[in-house]
C-alpha cells in the first residue's frame, strides 16, 4: 500500500500487490460511494469513473439487488445458449473485415464492432444505433472533460429509457424485456441497468480485444503457438487478459467507509483507495516471470475482480474473446501490424488505456 497523487492531483492510497488487491476487492469497509461526494478525492473528471458513485446509505443493498436481478442473464446455461450466436456474429464481422484490401483498422472494424453487436442483441437494442451508442460511451469515460462525460451518461440513460418504454410496448426475447416483466421494477431502474450493460458490455471487450491482438502481433511466437495449438484458446485468453493491464497510476476507485489498517498503513474514512489490477496481475510472487505469456498458469488473475465484486459479465467477455481469437488467428495466419508499434495511439482512461486504432495487414 502506498500513497500517491492521481492524475488530477488528489491524494489517494494505491494497492499494488496481488494479496492486498484480492483482499480489498471483497472488503466491506470499502465502497464506490462517499459520504460527501462533492469533496471526495477523484482519479479524473469522468462523471462515470472519476469519482464516487451511488448512495452511501444504500450502496450495499443496491449492489446486491443489481447482482440478483442481472446474474441470471449471465448464468452458464444462458451463455451456452448464446455461444452459437456469438460465433456466428464473429464470423460475420471477420467476413466483412476480410473483404478489405490493404491496411485495415482492426480496432474499429472488429474490436468495436463485435462487442457492440453482441450487447445490442442481448439487450434488444438496434445495431443501427451503434455509432451513437459508441460516441456516448467514449464521452462517458472521458477523463478530462466533466461536462462531456456527464452528457455522454445522460444520452446513454435517455436512450435506455426509450428502449425500456419500447420493450414495455413490444416485448421480445431480450434482457430489457425480461426486466420489464419483473414485478416492481420502474422504467427508471431498468434504464439504469440497461445503461450499465450498454457501457460495460462493450467497453471491456473492446479494450481487451485490441490489447490482446496487439500482444500476439508483437510476440509472433505466441501467435504461432495459438495457430498450431487451437486447443490452447481458453488458457491463452486468460493469459492475454492477465497481461493486458500494466502497472499504472490508476486502478479501481474505492472509498473507505470507515478507518482501516492495510499493510501497516492507516486509511481514514473517506480516503480514496485505488486497486491496481495491472500491478496485481503482474505480481511476481504469484506470477513468476509476469511479463511472459504462459497458458499453463492457473488463470487466477483479478482483471474481472474477485468474490462479490466479480464482474457479472465476465463469462460473456471471455466468450467473445475466445470466439474472436479462435477464428482470427487461423483465418489470418500472416496478419501483422501495418505501422510501427511506436506509432500506435492509446486513449487514456481512468482505469486503463485503449487503442484508438490498430492498423493491420495480412
Amino acid at each position: 500500500m502506498r500513497r500517491i497523487r492521481t492524475d488530477v492531483g488528489h491524494e489517494a492510497w494505491q494497492a499494488t500487490s496481488y494479496a492486498e488487491v484480492r483482499a480489498l476487492l471483497t472488503d466491506d469497509r470499502l465502497g464506490r460511494s462517499h459520504r460527501d461526494p462533492e469533496n471526495a478525492a477523484r482519479t479524473g473528471d469522468s462523471a462515470l469513473l472519476g469519482g464516487p458513485h451511488g448512495d452511501f446509505d444504500t450502496e450495499r443493498e443496491d449492489h446486491a439487488r443489481m447482482r440478483r436481478l442481472l446474474r441470471p442473464f449471465f448464468a452458464p446455461k444462458r451463455m451456452r445458449e448464446l455461444q452459437p450466436r456469438v460465433e456466428e456474429l464473429t464470423t460475420q464481422v471477420l467476413d466483412r473485415f476480410a473483404e478489405r484490401t490493404g491496411p485495415a483498422d482492426l480496432h474499429a472494424e472488429v474490436a468495436v464492432s463485435l462487442p457492440l453487436q453482441v450487447i445490442c442483441e442481448l439487450l434488444g437494442a438496434s445495431y443501427a444505433d451503434r455509432e451513437e451508442i459508441r460516441t456516448w460511451t467514449l464521452a462517458a469515460v472521458d477523463p478530462a472533460d466533466r461536462d462531456l462525460s456527464m452528457a455522454g451518461i445522460v444520452e446513454l440513460h435517455q436512450y435506455s429509457l426509450r428502449l425500456t418504454a419500447r420493450k414495455r410496448r413490444e416485448p421480445g426475447d431480450d434482457v430489457i424485456s425480461q426486466l420489464c416483466a419483473e414485478e416492481g421494477l420502474s422504467d427508471e431502474e431498468i434504464a439504469g441497468y440497461a445503461t450499465l450493460l450498454l457501457f460495460a458490455g462493450q467497453e471491456t471487450a473492446v479494450v481487451q480485444i485490441g490489447l490482446g491482438v496487439l500482444r500476439l502481433l508483437t510476440h509472433p511466437g505466441e501467435w504461432r503457438s495459438l495457430l498450431d495449438r487451437p486447443d490452447l484458446i481458453v488458457p491463452m485468453v486468460d493469459e492475454l487478459l492477465r497481461l493486458s493491464g500494466e502497472a499504472s497510476n490508476r486502478g479501481l476507485p474505492r472509498y473507505a467507509r470507515t478507518d482501516l489498517v492495510v499493510g501497516g498503513e492507516t486509511i481514514r474514512a473517506g480516503d480514496l483507495v485505488l486497486l491496481d489490477l495491472g500491478s496485481a496481475n503482474h505480481d511476481p510472487d504469484v506470477f513468476p516471470s509476469p511479463d511472459r505469456c504462459d497458458p499453463a498458469r492457473a488463470g487466477n488473475h483479478l482483471l474481472f475482480g474477485h468474490g462479490g465484486s466479480f464482474c457479472l459479465g465476465a463469462p460473456l467477455a471471455r466468450m467473445e474473446l475466445r470466439a474472436l481469437f479462435g477464428q482470427l488467428v487461423p483465418r489470418f495466419p500472416e496478419m501483422r501490424l501495418a505501422v510501427p508499434v511506436g506509432e500506435l495511439d492509446f486513449r487514456p482512461d481512468v482505469l486503463t488505456e485503449c487503442l484508438t486504432a490498430l492498423p493491420v495487414t495480412w
